[in-house]
């Protein structure tokens, strides 16, 4: 099918999708390049794909209707329309982020969680979107390897508590040792504020990453440094 007109239905539902809040309504999300169209595809994922090669089997679109789709800098021909698909996983490592608000940090932590183990990533409402473009290009396609939620973590806390986890939020100003066994929860907070304080009381310790010279670490590379100290849990 060649579609050419901006007019056309479809194509202005794929636009839409670049807007988190279609994507919320739709339950779709779009994702550019061949490695995670092939990432989609082995999730059954992909309601669609479309392309200027003028002979794909697929969608084909006029270079001028896929110039519209494009949100990064490198440009790509091929870009799949996805349904979201978050088949609930049972972990017992699960990562928390409490309003990690930059997508590329919050794509390479889900990409860290899915490579260490922790394949339960829960998100406050405030973080930002797992179906953002930059998110699912940080993640390397991880998004489909873990069970995303976005939801209160005062509730979420509570329920694991409940369930065993032991609760531990990372803090560049407090000590704590990284010593753990059982179920764990790790909760990464905000780019400039860390952890809220009602979260903290909610938890049951603190944990901390000893540095030279600066005086923390980015969000994302904490993150990975602790998930991987924890991978064998």
């Amino acid at each position: 099918m060649l579609i050419t007109s901006k007019q056309n239905k479809s194509f202005k539902l794929w636009k839409n999708l670049k807007i988190k809040k279609y994507r919320d309504a739709s339950d779709m999300f779009l994702v550019y390049g061949k490695h995670l169209i092939e990432k989609a595809k082995q999730h059954d994922a992909i309601e669609e794909i479309l392309s200027t090669n003028e002979h794909s089997i697929d969608t084909v679109l006029t270079k001028e209707l896929m110039d519209e789709l494009q949100q990064a800098e490198t440009y790509f021909d091929d870009i799949a329309v996805c349904k979201k698909r978050n088949p609930t996983i049972k972990s017992n490592k699960i990562l928390m982020l409490d309003d990690v608000q930059d997508p590329d940090n919050v794509g390479a932590l889900i990409r860290s969680a899915a490579a260490f183990g922790f394949l339960h990533v829960i998100v406050s409402l405030k973080s930002a979107d797992f179906y953002n473009e930059k998110t699912i290009r940080a993640s390397k396609g991880s998004i489909f390897d873990v069970y995303l939620e976005r939801r209160p973590l005062e509730a979420a806390i509570l329920e694991l508590k409940n369930e065993g986890y032991q609760i531990v939020y990372a803090d560049a100003h407090e000590k704590g040792d990284s010593k753990q066994s059982g179920k764990v929860v790790l909760i990464l907070g905000n780019e400039g504020h860390g952890i809220s304080d009602e979260i903290k009381s909610l938890s049951d310790r603190s944990i901390h990453i000893p540095t030279r010279n600066v005086e923390s670490l980015n969000v994302s590379v904490a993150g990975g440094i602790l998930m991987y100290e924890w991978r064998n849990l």
